[in-house]
């Protein structure tokens, strides 16, 4: 080789190489955050679920990208929706606030890491063998929502102890949910002297048809079922039982800051942030095996007076003092 060309050559080389190299550096991880809901109804949920992630140190668009992928209410898309983020190779998929996002996800990968946020037992869904040793690939945040279910049904009789007629909303494309939640909620409608009608909604327009059955039913109050899809459109439902005149209770607090009656239940933005912690933990190379399912313990009762006086209700003093919020 001729002394020119091999000096072209190095040149070339020096040349190539950091600009691969500064391919490489370009290269972030990708978080494929999988959801039910959609992302105007689930704003607020999702900057809970970066707050998180930003404690490990990850920000989007910084040092991470964020896939995200809504199936608008149709919990039958998950898998399809899941499949798509094992195609593109994400790092790790979150699965924050939907139960049956969870599972859609580890049947599309063994491999690609999981974190879910769940108010079902993922041991009982499956998801895992144990809540201190995970095994496997995912991992994740329990609340506590299916466990106090019945005590909704408990404080709206308290609210409305005249009432022998109530109806509970929930979703049925969703039984790992909607199967335990119904059957605790009947015995305790049973253990409270009420009848108890269960009712249907996997999309709004039987959102909307539920609540205007309520009247024929001569139901005095309805509890709404946990469920991703309903988290969503927590603005529509407390909207829908004013328009109806029937007090409601919900799990989350956004459902009495958009207008509801009572809530009572885990803090879901406490959770979301809990499962962008535990995602970023991963980013920092952490292996969901040796993570142990974390459990959001916090619980809280707030209460709409606004809404109370809208409806003609007044609240027992003991459950107002009992409130963790009363919006004026």
């Amino acid at each position: 080789m001729r002394r020119r060309e091999f000096i072209t050559l190095l040149g070339s080389a020096a040349v190539a190489w950091p600009l691969g190299a500064r391919a490489q550096q370009v290269a972030m991880p990708v978080v494929g955050y999988l959801d039910v809901g959609s992302p105007t109804g689930s704003a607020h949920f999702v900057a809970a679920f970066r707050r998180g992630l930003s404690e490990a140190g990850y920000f989007d668009g910084s040092n991470i990208r964020i896939e995200y992928r809504w199936a608008d209410g149709h919990n039958d898309r998950l898998r399809e929706l899941a499949v798509d983020l094992v195609r593109r190779q994400v790092t790790v998929i979150a699965t924050p606030g939907s139960t049956a996002a969870a599972p859609a996800a580890k049947a599309a990968t063994t491999t690609i890491p999981i974190i879910f946020t769940m108010g079902a037992d993922p041991v009982a869904a499956g998801l895992v063998p144990t809540l201190n040793r995970p095994g496997g690939n995912v991992t994740g945040v329990a609340t506590l929502n299916m466990e106090v279910g019945p005590k909704r049904l408990e404080l709206l009789h308290e609210v409305i102890p005249s009432t022998r007629i109530v109806a509970l909303l929930v979703n049925p494309t969703n039984p790992a949910i909607t199967e335990p939640l119904s059957r605790d909620a009947q015995a305790a409608a049973r253990a409270l002297g009420v009848q108890l009608h269960v009712l249907y909604a996997s999309n709004d327009g039987e959102i909307e048809a539920g609540f205007a059955a309520l009247h024929g039913l001569q139901a005095g109050g309805v509890v709404i079922g946990s469920d991703q899809f309903f988290n969503s459109r927590s603005a529509q439902i407390a909207a829908l039982a004013l328009q109806h005149s029937v007090p409601a209770v919900y799990q989350y607090r956004e459902f009495t800051a958009a207008g509801g009656l009572i809530s009572y239940g885990a803090s879901l933005t406490e959770a979301f942030q809990l499962g962008g912690v535990y995602t970023g933990r991963i980013l920092n190379g952490e292996k969901p095996s040796d993570l142990p399912v974390q459990q959001s313990t916090k619980l809280e009762l707030i209460i709409n007076l606004k809404t109370a006086t809208a409806l003609g209700i007044t609240f027992p003093l003991p459950l107002l003092a009992r409130a963790d919020e009363v919006i004026e």
